[in-house]
């Protein structure tokens, strides 16, 4: 089989998704003579297009499914789509806009007739685009949480929370969204530093012409709410002030100066406006004094008729405009700069409003129990482990959760309003009416029932992810079906740490209320993918390279290497373009020394024993990296893993092993070594498989021609054996030894082709007689012998032994000695390093055994280089 000079990754990704998908083999059914080794995947929103944060997290996650499948795991990888309430409408309405469709001029059902149209033309580009990164998903098994049985397991888990007296309707503050008219729980609300104005307003104490108070905000347009002026009882400046009133600017309203020790005597001028509409705190002391609410802003932001001036302005005009007319009226004090943090839609990045609204809560001070123990207890394990900490803080403290949206695309609330005021919660409008009419004594129709317009928070169906990809009725039954006791719990998770909360907590919670067990033993924590300056890669800073594009000029291995090279978990990728092309580099290196051994002509009769020494190293060095690849994998440290994997490839096997190897130009290779290499070859095309899976499947058929069962996505992962250490050491020695030649040949200018001569003064001899042909080959020698010292001859060290390459007169005893010089003062400076690493009790005694030894190791090799370097000091005087 003839092997093109170049690799072409556009035709083999075509040509091996196409076999697998053709032949099923991301396909996974129940066997229970198989370990079952579960992915959910991360919904992507329907609205979505791949980008480069899906790039490192979907890649990540085939890594995983790919080697769990080697590793005789019935892989399964659960793709699909969520459907994404807030942004699906908002795309829906701005297409409608263009349209000339007013989503307030059509009924519920001709706007849902839209989104679904809509989600069918779009909504499952992401995933097509996940296919060209080489994701082995088993596509058959595609879920999206609107489908019809994850739509019935919502309402179903709805009605059975309500009856569990664990949701409830009532009128408390919320996160409200002016753009997305709608209200947000509060991990939906992202905290922004910005830069604002304070400003100080002047309020008259009524009965006086000119006593004011000054009080200091950020939200002059809030004002005309006002309900009070509230100091601390303890602030002895307002102590005359108390049973007083206050005249609110512009609207001339008398509200009451009330006390309450909730004020901070320090901060601003010590007064505090009352605005329990628009305030969370302010809300809460309200309450407290039994103040009035008066709420002066509509759904989109802008003021309504409460306000009484400014009607209809949006609050961010309004603000300025009451700037200008209090200045006018002399009620302004002064403006200043100041730094606020200010809470920001997650979805829409509008500027939230904290506002009083009618709203379906879930109760989360008992429900989430189990799912705080299980990740403090490592039932759950978080990597980083740093997340357990944030993940704590956030469960003790967490609030009921807000989960009804003003939204019609999504999981609409189940419940029914009747005309007596009361409703009723239950799936469908009949179930409704048999259980009204019970509960009433009345004769309700259907038609006296409404339904909630309100829908329910995407996090609401996506919680029970894990669970109702593979099962919708068990919220029904309470009977796991086969593919649910099989796959659950899944194994592993990989999101981002900006959902640890939004999803993965609740997703524990689901898994535990319903399940009663955990959802997925390990979550990996991706890190953002920034640019060069630090900055979250988005389409809006234009600083995000297509994927596809970077697919198309590098391959999808190449992409896929490239956001691997430093990636560890929980860290944040600076992405680079030289890292994507670095890891196309990587694949046209492993093709080209495939071509390399393929191009080799084979000679039955020739003798290999000269190689055996090279084959034995490599084999127990794979061995030893294999055991690295194994322990990263299991410490999540997939980074690491790739890292070893191309150091193995790219340093071991092709710039030594191969060349070790490597018949002289036009000779023939003996066949014992040209078939160990190859099934060298074929155990690195397997560890190189999850991570690079095109290049190497490619490589792999054209080793022979194989069947599909005998592809290498179903191969078996290469099992991890005993190596031998010293081999290993030795073989460091030689390339060190060779190395040195090679730059001693560069610093003096000399041909690569001139044959030297060289001498060593070492008490282990057998090391170098095992590789000498090794030595004579790669470092070009035209003797090798022992003795200890040689005279006008350039020397170098290697660990303690002391090497010679005769130079006759031409040596420069000077230049010599500042080398000698040099490369000591640099060894003792390492020991150094090295005995104040041991000499520290805490390091001592904490660290890892291995890892002690690994420092000993050190200093016992620099103290025996420094004494050789030293005796060559001596001989050249």
């Amino acid at each position: 089989m003839s092997i093109a000079s170049k690799y072409d990754p556009a035709s083999a990704e075509a040509k091996w998704y196409a076999y697998w998908m053709e032949h099923k083999l991301f396909s996974s059914k129940v066997d229970p003579n198989k370990e079952p080794y579960t992915i959910v995947i991360p919904p992507p929103n329907v609205t979505g297009v791949l980008h480069m944060g899906h790039m490192l997290n979907n890649t990540i996650q085939d890594v995983l499914i790919r080697r769990a499948r080697m590793q005789g795991k019935n892989a399964c990888w659960v793709p699909g789509t969520d459907h994404a309430s807030i942004a699906t409408e908002t795309k829906v309405v701005n297409m409608l806009k263009e349209q000339g469709i007013d989503k307030k001029s059509i009924t519920r059902e001709e706007f849902l007739k839209h989104a679904w149209e809509w989600k069918e033309k779009y909504g499952g580009i992401i995933l097509e685009q996940l296919k060209k990164l080489g994701a082995s998903c088993d596509w058959d098994r595609t879920a999206f949480t609107m489908d019809e049985g994850l739509s019935d397991a919502v309402l179903t888990v709805f009605v059975d929370l309500h009856k569990k007296g664990k949701i409830y309707r009532g009128i408390r503050m919320v996160n409200w969204d002016p753009q997305g008219k709608t209200a947000l729980s509060d991990d939906e609300v992202i905290t922004k530093e910005i830069q604002s104005k304070l400003y100080y307003i002047k309020y008259q104490i009524e009965g006086t012409e000119n006593e004011f108070l000054t009080i200091a905000t950020t939200r002059p347009e809030t004002i005309m709410a006002d309900v009070a002026i509230c100091v601390n009882p303890n602030d002895t400046r307002f102590t005359h002030l108390k049973g007083k009133k206050a005249i609110v600017p512009l609207i001339n309203r008398a509200i009451p100066i009330i006390e309450d020790e909730y004020v901070d005597m320090e901060f601003g001028t010590g007064c505090l406006k009352v605005t329990p509409a628009h305030d969370i705190n302010d809300y809460e002391l309200g309450l407290k004094h039994k103040l009035e609410v008066i709420d002066i802003l509509n759904d989109d932001g802008t003021l309504n008729e409460k306000a009484q001036i400014l009607v209809g302005e949006d609050r961010f005009i309004a603000r300025k405009m009451i700037g200008k007319l209090l200045k006018e009226v002399d009620q302004l004090d002064k403006i200043e700069d100041y730094k606020s943090n200010v809470g920001h839609s997650e979805r829409t990045d509008a500027v939230i409003e904290p506002k009083l609204s009618m709203q379906w809560f879930l109760k989360m001070d008992e429900i989430t129990k189990p799912a705080l123990s299980s990740v403090m207890d490592d039932v759950i394990k978080l990597y980083p482990p740093k997340f357990k900490n944030m993940y704590r803080s956030w469960m003790e403290n967490v609030r009921d959760w807000c989960i009804s949206r003003q939204l019609w695309w999504g999981h609409r609330i189940p419940a029914f309003f009747l005309p007596n005021g009361e409703y009723v919660v239950a799936k469908t409008a009949e179930e409704a009416l048999l259980i009204a009419n019970e509960q009433y004594g009345e004769k309700y129709s259907l038609e006296d029932l409404k339904q909630e317009d309100d829908v329910l928070d995407t996090w609401f169906s996506s919680w029970l992810w894990p669970i109702s990809v593979f099962d919708t009725e068990v919220f029904k039954t309470g009977q796991p079906n086969e593919d649910l006791k099989y796959y659950y719990p899944t194994n592993d998770l990989v999101t981002a740490p900006e959902i640890l909360f939004f999803w993965v907590a609740r997703m524990i919670i689901a898994g535990y209320e319903y399940m009663g067990e955990k959802p997925f033993k390990n979550v990996y924590l991706t890190g953002i993918v920034r640019d060069k300056l630090g900055r979250k890669m988005s389409k809006s800073l234009g600083n995000s390279p297509d994927p596809l594009e970077l697919i198309a000029q590098n391959g999808a291995d190449g992409v896929r290497t490239g956001m691997l090279f430093s990636s560890p978990a929980g860290n944040d990728l600076p992405y680079d373009d030289k890292l994507v092309e670095q890891g196309r580099n990587f694949a046209n290196k492993i093709w080209n020394a495939f071509r390399l051994v393929k191009g080799w002509e084979i000679d039955p009769n020739l003798d290999g024993s000269a190689n055996r020494s090279s084959i034995q190293w490599f084999e127990n060095r794979f061995n030893q990296a294999l055991g690295e690849i194994n322990e990263h994998f299991e410490k999540f440290r997939i980074s690491d893993a790739l890292m070893t994997t191309y150091k193995l490839v790219w340093g071991d096997f092709c710039s030594w092993y191969l060349e070790m190897i490597k018949p002289e130009y036009q000779h023939p290779i003996d066949q014992e070594t040209y078939d160990k290499t190859i099934s060298l070859f074929e155990d690195i095309l397997k560890i190189l498989h999850p991570f690079m899976p095109f290049i190497s499947e490619e490589l792999w058929h054209q080793i022979k021609n194989r069947t599909v069962e005998e592809s290498l996505i179903l191969a078996s992962w290469p099992e991890e054996k005993s190596f031998d250490l010293e081999i290993i050491q030795e073989a460091n020695q030689i390339f060190e030894v060779v190395s040195q030649v090679r730059n001693l040949r560069a610093s003096k200018g000399m041909s690569p082709k001139e044959a030297l001569e060289l001498t060593i003064n070492t008490k282990n001899q057998g090391v170098y007689q095992r590789f000498e042909s090794v030595l004579n080959k790669l470092a070009n020698l035209a003797s090798l012998s022992f003795a200890e010292k040689v005279d006008n001859a350039i020397s170098f060290v290697v660990k303690s032994d002391e090497c010679f390459v005769p130079m006759g007169d031409s040596i420069n005893v000077e230049e010599e000695k500042a080398n000698i010089q040099k490369e000591l003062d640099y060894t003792k400076g390492f020991l150094n390093s090295v005995m104040k690493k041991l000499s520290n009790e805490r390091f001592v005694s904490g660290a890892p055994a291995k890892v002690i030894e690994m420092e000993r190791k050190k200093q016992a090799d620099a103290e025996a280089k420094i004494k050789a370097l030293e005796d060559s000091l001596a001989k050249l005087g």
